[in-house]
Order: C-alpha cells, then sequence, then structure tokens
C-alpha cells in the first residue's frame, strides 16, 4: 500500500512517497484515500474537494490556486493549479519568536586556523584568473604545480571564468568583487593570482579591493610580460605552498560557515533533504557558528515568513529590498516573478514557485535573519545571513563560497554532479536517487522516512563533521570544481 505525507494540519494536499496507480488506496496518517489517476512519487494529491479558485494549501500556506473543480484522490500538478505570484509587495514586519540564542556546543572539527582567526577545512592553493583568455593557463599551471606540492597542501585548484573583459560598471564589479572574495577565503592557503595583462579586470585594481593584510599569501603572473608563464606559475604555487603549509587544529563546530543550497529539487526535498538541513543550520547557529542562505527567487511566496524572522527592523527593510529589487530585475527583462521551478523540478512534483520556495527556505532552520549581505560581499557576523544571488546553482554556490562559506549542503531530489571551490556535500531527497548515484550523492535524506528525524540529523551532522575535518566529498572526488559568475549589463 502506497503511503502519501500531510505536511500540515491545515493542508487540502498530500505528497505521493511512492508511484501509486489509479484505484490504488493511499493512507495519509491514520486515513486513507482512493486514486483516481496514476500519480508519481513527490506529486500531490488531494484529501478534499477544492472548488475552481480556492488556494491550494501545503505547509500550511497557499502554493497556487486551483483552475478547476478538484476532487479527493485527483493528481494536483500543472494541470488544474496555478501560481499566485505578482509584482512587488509591500511588506509589514510581523516578528516572531526564532530558535534559541547562541549556546555551547561540545561538537568539534579539525580545521585549519588563520591569522585572522578564520578557520578553513581545506588548506589549498588556488589559482584565480582575472580574464577568460588565460583560462585554460591557469589550468594547466595547476596540473602541473600540483603534483610538485602534493606533499605540502591539500590541492592546488584553478578557478577560471570567461568574463573580466568587455565588461563595464556594475558588470565589471561584479567579477573583481567576486575574485577578490574569493582570494580571502581560509579554504586557500594561498593564492595566484593569474591575469594577462590588457583586460578590463586589471591585477592591481582586484589587488586594491582585498585587504593588505591577505597580500602576503597572494602572489601574481602577468602573462603578457612571462617568457615562460607555465613555468614561472609553477614556481610561484611552490613559493605559496611552502608558506601555506600547516596542520589541522581541534576547533569548536563555532568556527564552521555552511552555504545551503538546493539544486534540481523534486517533491520530497521540502520534506526530507530541506528541513533536515534546516536542523543543520540551527545547530550550527545556536552553537555561534555562521549560516549563509541564497537563491532570493526561490523564496518568492515564502519571503515574508524570513522577513518576520529579521533581527531588527533594519534588517527586515534589507530583505524587503533584496526581494522587491530581484521582483524587478525580473520585471525589467520582461519576464513573470512566478517563471522559476525548472523542467526536472516540475517532473518532480514541483507545481508552482510558491511550492518550491515554501521548501527552499526550510534550509535556513528557524534562527533570525542576522544580516543580509550583497552579491560577492563576505559574511560579517555570527548567526544567519541572508546572501544576494539569484538561484542558478553555480552562479549561487560560487557567491556562497565567495562569503566565506567552508562547505556547501546542497540538496537535491534529481541529481547534480556539480561541485564548487568548497567542499560540496550532495544530499539526496530520495533514497532512490541515492542508491542509483552513489558518486554523486555524499548523504541520504531519504532515510528520515524510515529513520526519522533525529537519527538521521545526528548522522548528517556526523558526516559535516568528517567533511569538515578532510573527508573527501563525491565531488572532490571527481574533481567537480567550478565557479560561476552574475553577469549583468552589456558587453563591449
Amino acid at each position: 500500500m502506497a503511503k502519501a505525507l500531510r505536511v500540515d494540519p491545515r493542508d487540502c494536499v498530500a505528497t505521493l512517497l511512492h508511484d501509486a496507480l489509479a484505484g490504488e488506496v493511499v493512507t495519509i496518517g491514520e486515513d486513507a484515500l482512493v486514486l483516481n489517476a496514476d500519480i508519481g512519487r513527490g506529486h500531490k494529491v488531494a484529501l478534499a474537494p477544492i472548488a475552481a479558485g480556492e488556494p491550494v494549501v501545503k505547509y500550511g500556506f497557499p502554493i497556487g490556486t486551483a483552475t478547476q473543480p478538484i476532487a479527493p484522490g485527483t493528481h494536483v500538478h500543472s494541470h488544474n493549479l496555478k501560481t499566485g505570484l505578482e509584482g512587488t509587495l509591500a511588506y509589514r514586519f510581523d516578528p516572531v519568536d526564532t530558535a534559541s540564542a547562541p549556546g555551547a556546543s561540545a561538537a568539534t572539527f579539525e580545521g585549519y586556523v588563520r591569522a585572522d582567526g578564520s578557520v578553513g577545512t581545506r588548506n589549498e592553493i588556488w589559482i584565480l584568473s582575472t580574464v577568460g583568455c588565460v583560462a585554460r593557463t591557469a589550468e594547466r599551471i595547476a596540473t602541473k604545480a600540483a603534483a610538485l606540492v602534493v606533499d605540502s597542501v591539500d590541492g592546488v585548484h584553478a578557478f577560471t571564468h570567461p568574463h573580466g573583459c568587455s565588461q563595464l560598471g556594475q558588470d565589471l564589479e561584479g567579477t573583481r568583487t567576486i575574485m577578490a572574495s574569493l582570494a580571502c577565503h581560509p579554504n586557500a592557503g594561498g593564492v595566484l593570482i593569474v591575469g594577462l595583462g590588457c583586460e578590463e579586470n586589471q591585477i592591481k585594481a582586484l589587488l586594491a579591493t582585498i585587504p593588505e593584510s591577505r597580500h602576503g599569501m597572494i602572489r601574481t603572473l602577468t602573462t603578457q610580460v612571462s617568457g615562460d608563464e607555465i613555468a614561472e606559475g609553477c614556481a610561484l604555487v611552490a613559493e605559496l605552498a611552502a608558506l601555506a603549509k600547516a596542520s589541522r587544529q581541534t576547533v569548536g563546530v563555532d568556527k564552521l560557515v555552511l552555504g545551503v543550497k538546493c539544486g534540481g529539487s523534486d517533491g520530497l526535498s521540502g520534506l526530507t533533504a530541506n528541513p533536515l538541513v534546516g536542523r543543520m543550520s540551527d545547530r550550527v547557529t545556536a552553537a555561534g557558528g555562521r549560516v549563509l542562505a541564497t537563491e532570493i527567487p526561490e523564496i518568492f511566496g515564502a519571503e515574508q515568513m524570513l522577513m518576520n524572522r529579521a533581527a531588527s527592523e533594519p534588517v527586515f527593510d534589507r530583505i524587503v529590498a533584496v526581494v522587491n529589487d530581484f521582483k524587478r530585475y525580473f520585471l525589467d527583462h520582461g519576464e513573470t516573478v512566478s517563471e522559476n521551478p525548472s523542467p526536472g523540478n516540475v517532473v518532480g512534483g514541483i507545481t508552482t514557485l510558491e511550492e518550491k520556495s515554501l521548501g527552499a527556505v526550510q534550509k535556513a532552520g528557524r534562527a533570525a535573519v542576522a544580516d543580509v549581505i550583497d552579491y560577492g560581499a563576505r559574511v560579517r557576523i555570527d548567526g544567519l545571513t541572508l546572501l544576494e544571488a539569484p538561484g542558478n546553482d553555480a552562479v549561487s554556490s560560487t557567491a556562497l563560497a565567495a562569503a566565506g562559506a567552508t562547505a556547501i549542503l546542497f540538496t537535491t531530489g534529481r541529481g547534480t554532479p556539480l561541485g564548487f571551490p568548497v567542499p560540496t556535500i550532495k544530499i539526496a531527497s530520495n533514497t532512490d536517487l541515492a542508491t542509483r548515484k552513489p558518486g554523486w550523492i555524499d548523504f541520504d535524506a531519504g532515510a528520515v522516512l524510515e529513520d526519522g528525524f533525529p537519527a538521521t540529523e545526528e548522522a548528517l551532522f556526523t558526516r559535516i563533521m568528517q567533511i569538515a575535518s578532510g573527508a573527501e566529498t563525491a565531488a572532490e572526488r571527481n574533481g567537480e570544481r567550478e565557479i560561476a559568475i552574475w553577469k549583468r549589463g552589456v558587453t563591449l
């Protein structure tokens, strides 16, 4: 007999935990329902009659409006449910109680303590290219230099992109800011900046945006004036590796900076993986650590929940501004604010952006939103920070890393091989994905449905501490390390 899960007593739909056929009896807690259509895992079934024009409720909140009468046992999806989202809104600050204040935690991990007090989960040499013209050059230096310094650091990695030239104003500033923030990351024991020489993103201007206290662990290479850029680059990496040599030390979980992200979601993401990650967020913030949440377009429809958790009215005002600015960004480009669930999301059972958002915001746990920072900025205070960035997996995860996340918890119901500059821990929303793609997935959150949250929470927290202490993620084993920069403005 198939099962379905009703998240909130107010819900008029439940989510199927297994594929089920028309005529099959599905249990929802102590209740049972006969399906009148085939319904896939992660998709929704109506629990009671829903009239055309009435709100459809999941997670205790409307996820859209019925476009036709819906009978109990009916599949609820794109054919009979539409979004209720439109343009920008006026919001009112209505504070709610949030998670408990920071307290002591016995949890520890083995990290690299830096001079400024930050702690890295890796000790690597990062090679950053100023411009796409030297992307392959940076990669060649990384490949050759890695073999020379293998005993000194955890790795040598090049992070390249196609930008840095033919950019103006805010567009160029965004590229430069992201590169500067990556150059300050605690996982980078040393940084080699590789430039061409004639690009808009000049090395001198880039260095001017990096604190001078960091310059001692940065070297630069301008390839147009180098006789042998590969040999010179390798020598500079060897120099940095000798300076960066360090040992792990035992530190508290308060020194961890988590980034939280979801991509390729399905109908179970908001029931298993995302709330599980929310519990990790609460553990870290309660211990005095830092958590970064982003994907601003993926909170549309659930933004009031985060706004009501603002630590102060100025923080509330900043959340309102970043949300409405993003909505205007969509509208100014002739796009609706509701066009977000990807084809994979829809196949997985997510119908509207409201539904996706209500599931996605759970990754941020229940703590107060302590701060809001711009795209490319670095985290500055303890607690939960909201980071301005789009929903795109690569762009937002790069922004999380640049902001200072030393590990990223990445939930997925569909699967992806992508990895980013910092350890990217892939958490499957369902056991089928975890079983089929063990080369991509680090943790099976589908275990929540069998083992419950407490046991699964402990297992995930233990795994995060292991990875923070040096255990490889699947993406690291596969050599999946990418960055992507948010492209805005004209190209010359």
